[in-house]
């Protein structure tokens, strides 16, 4: 590698048809539109595929609460007096808000703002009936949508990460997860008496349900073309919120 004009030059490598392409090193975030607060990926790239890739997170300053979109499971398991229902609440507005940041980026901005719309009344406590009528319509649409399966099927495919396996399949299951969740919207059952499974996994294991997600990327995102990279991160969509200690004012445990 030289340097021109005090600036070093990209190396070159070989690629894997065997041709000898420059070496760039891009960043991605931590501000990007649709992408999550605080990630940071370091890509290398030749050509348009990415050769390696690293994850760094960046310092969120300390948290005065949880997770906004764990809260009511960490305070479940706090001690506190929290319904089925309002886990519901918030795991029909989280998939939303995770389905708007992924059409987004695969650029379907109309079924991407519909998401908002819904994830929004969600947040303001809207009932199951206007919710249903808001989401049914783009969810039809999404699922029979053969230009977006095309452009995410097969796309960061990879079991054990999230249910549905690639981009589309990931996508699929927030859409489940949505209609499974307002059918629980009337549900005044303990919320401690169901497993803590927040809207991205478990949350009474050692590693936060996002930390796995962020350890899965390198391998996912290792020998994707560039132009998919987004598309890989949206479909996991890590809350980097989860990494910090977790505070929840007023909860009391048992001892």
């Amino acid at each position: 590698m030289g340097v021109v004009a005090g600036l070093p030059m990209a190396e070159r490598a070989d690629d894997r048809d065997g041709l000898r392409l420059d070496r760039l090193h891009v960043p991605l975030g931590p501000a990007l539109p649709d992408w999550p607060a605080g990630l940071v990926l370091h890509l290398e790239l030749q050509g348009d595929v990415v050769q390696r890739a690293e994850v760094e997170a960046v310092p969120a300053p300390s948290p005065s609460g949880p997770a906004f979109w764990n809260e009511p499971w960490l305070r479940a398991m706090a001690g506190d007096a929290v319904t089925v229902a309002e886990g519901a609440q918030r795991r029909c507005a989280a998939h939303l808000d995770s389905l708007g940041r992924l059409l987004g980026v695969a650029g379907w901005r109309e079924a991407a703002t519909r998401a908002r719309v819904a994830r929004d009344r969600a947040l303001d406590g809207a009932p199951a009936g206007e919710l249903r009528s808001l989401v049914r319509p783009f969810a039809r649409r999404v699922r029979k949508s053969w230009t977006l399966r095309w452009l995410t099927a097969g796309v960061g495919e990879q079991s054990g990460v999230q249910p549905g396996g690639d981009v589309h399949g990931r996508l699929i299951a927030w859409l489940d997860g949505v209609e499974r969740a307002l059918d629980d919207f009337d549900n005044r059952e303990p919320l401690s008496a169901h497993h803590p499974v927040g809207p991205r996994g478990r949350l009474d294991s050692k590693t936060p349900p996002s930390q796995v997600l962020l350890d899965a990327l390198p391998a996912l995102l290792e020998g994707t073309e560039f132009a998919c990279a987004r598309l890989i991160v949206a479909s996991l969509d890590p809350d980097l919120d989860e990494l910090a200690a977790q505070h929840v004012p007023g909860a009391h445990g048992h001892g």
